[in-house]
């Protein structure tokens, strides 16, 4: 492996004057990329890199979640890892909570930012939450309502905004109106979840029009989006010329879905770097850093990164 590093001049900055001159990426990394790890990450090796990734100038970097340990055993060192991250100043560190327990944990903690995760389907509802769409709703409510009280901001995670393996493709109707439900309810923002891969750039515009004829607006959204197809990247472009402006994304790849068999890893950080910075757009991330914060993380794993830029960063092996 040697040192990371673009050729000089390169990615080549060409600006399409139609995009935004900015995108905040929502770094997924250290929670959704690392919990489905079947060897548990040492909480030391855990708060590294959520540091490094800092470093390399990610202002948002979801740290973990209060779920219970038997669901998400990678993540049951929540309460020991938070703590190690308090000298991160001025970077957003989000958590997820699934419910009003895991929202007490948070807030003792001083986590200023939660996040909770509904389904578009009913299928994936049950099997991620065991609750229909709606019971899954009325359970974040109060959670909801208690994080603003506490002046908490609050993500609206929502899976299966494309397609759902056992349901097929998902309407956007069906998908609008949990969006507007998380929203009604408080949500400051929503994360739509292409959680199997299977959106084309066509439907996420339709989806993105959809929300928007129903007063969802666009700088309240978040796209994130899988590569099983090869198509998380020019999805993500479709959102941006829809005015998009916050993209989710793992550092090196990392991540799946434990409850969609046919979903594998998230669009990787570096991927998306790299093609914003070829088109003019500001991240504030340095890549090279970055390239190497995944690199290290990979071989903490023990397996090559799953980023194609990463390994043609490093030089990593196949």
């Amino acid at each position: 492996m040697t040192t990371p590093g673009a050729p000089a001049g390169l990615p080549m900055t060409v600006p399409d004057p139609g995009l935004p001159p900015r995108v905040r990426i929502h770094e997924v990394g250290a929670r959704d990329g690392l919990q489905n790890e079947q060897s548990v990450v040492p909480t030391e090796i855990k708060a590294e890199f959520i540091h490094r990734l800092a470093d390399a100038g990610l202002t948002t970097v979801e740290a973990t979640s209060f779920v219970h340990p038997k669901w998400v055993p990678q993540l049951a060192d929540a309460e020991r890892l938070f703590p190690l991250l308090g000298d991160l100043g001025g970077v957003h560190l989000p958590v997820l909570v699934p419910n009003e327990r895991g929202l007490e944990r948070a807030l003792a903690l001083g986590a200023d930012r939660v996040a909770v995760f509904a389904s578009a389907t009913e299928s994936f509802a049950k099997a991620n939450l065991n609750r229909t769409v709606d019971e899954a709703l009325a359970m974040f409510d109060p959670v909801v309502t208690r994080a603003r009280e506490h002046r908490t901001h609050v993500r609206g995670y929502l899976s299966m905004c494309f397609g759902d393996p056992w349901e097929g493709p998902v309407p956007a109707g069906q998908v609008v109106r949990v969006c507007r439900a998380l929203l009604d309810m408080g949500c400051d923002e929503l994360s739509l979840g292409d959680t199997i891969g299977v959106a084309t750039p066509g439907q996420v515009r339709a989806l993105l029009i959809a929300l928007n004829e129903a007063e969802v607006p666009t700088d309240r959204i978040g796209v994130h989006f899988h590569d099983t197809y090869g198509q998380a990247l020019a999805n993500t472009l479709a959102a941006l010329q829809h005015g998009v402006t916050t993209v989710d994304a793992s550092a090196g790849g990392l991540g799946g879905c434990p409850y969609a068999k046919s979903a594998t890893g998230n669009l990787a950080t570096e991927d998306l770097v790299w093609m914003l910075h070829g088109l003019g757009i500001d991240t504030g991330v340095d890549l090279g850093r970055l390239g190497a914060t995944s690199a290290w993380m990979a071989g903490h794993l023990g397996r090559p990164s799953p980023s194609r830029t990463v390994r043609a960063l490093t030089h990593q092996e196949q």
